[in-house]
């Protein structure tokens, strides 16, 4: 499905920061057959990775200042004014890393980080709104925070972007869905102590026809399986993967993938 425009708080776009650029781009493209358009910047190239032509997301070598950092996706929020937007983060108790800046055409930036450490970014979209295809294999279907202060992070989400939360029908823990208008566009867990020390973060989830066949041929090609392909009841069928560089994400075969 083509997508035309983004409200306030839904995920708008997803960027691969990579220490090994070449080999991370055809990871992803030989498991998700994705097409890429190199763009050259001064560290190597910014890739657009695409579906038919369309935009789905994006990734880049990390520049010397961010070698410290392991590969890792990050997650971007449509926002109506990155400016205002970034000032509720500071105001929230969240961090303005990065920005507010324009990015060409394209729209405006800042990269942040909610109280808890979780960084995320807004964009407010101009030429490019971000991420062209939805509830379609490939593309990016669900997202979900994971962190050990629930009720903060609600209250931090809710103002910065405007969540109103609902709490779904699990039965062994708690989940929350965050919901922009009538659309539950993510979730949000609490990290027990069998998480150790693992920082709080958001997770991209990719949709994908065939869970298990997706793993399997993930696994093929260097990645390291964290939570084995798991049933969700009346929802689908999930694993979370390391790419070979290290960045974490998750594949999902849902039930009903245009829910």
């Amino acid at each position: 499905m083509k997508v035309q425009q983004y409200q306030q708080g839904q995920p708008c776009w997803i960027e691969l920061a990579t220490h090994d650029w070449d080999a991370g781009k055809a990871f992803y493209q030989a498991l998700f057959g994705w097409g890429a358009d190199d763009m050259p910047m001064p560290e190597g190239h910014y890739t657009m990775l695409q579906i038919e032509g369309d935009d789905i997301g994006a990734m880049y070598p990390m520049p010397e200042d961010m070698l410290a950092l392991p590969t890792h996706w990050t997650l971007y929020f449509a926002v109506d004014d990155v400016n205002v937007s970034a000032e509720l983060v500071k105001q929230a108790g969240g961090q303005v890393i990065a920005g507010p800046h324009s990015v060409g055409d394209a729209g405006s930036m800042a990269l942040c980080t909610d109280p808890e450490g979780s960084r995320f970014a807004l964009w407010q979209g101009q030429d490019h709104i971000g991420i062209k295809r939805a509830q379609e294999a490939n593309t990016l279907c669900w997202v979900e925070l994971a962190c050990r202060d629930t009720a903060a992070a609600k209250t931090f989400y809710s103002k910065v972007l405007g969540y109103q939360t609902k709490l779904a029908d699990m039965a062994d823990f708690e989940y929350t869905e965050w919901y922009v208008g009538e659309q539950a566009v993510g979730g949000l867990m609490e990290m027990t102590a069998e998480w150790g020390d693992a920082p709080a973060h958001w997770m991209n989830y990719f949709a994908v026809d065939d869970c298990d066949a997706a793993l399997a041929k993930a696994k093929s090609l260097g990645a390291t399986v964290c939570v084995p392909a798991t049933d969700i009841p009346n929802v689908g069928r999930f694993s979370v993967l390391n790419d070979p560089q290290g960045g974490f994400f998750s594949i999902i075969s849902l039930l009903d993938p245009a829910a």
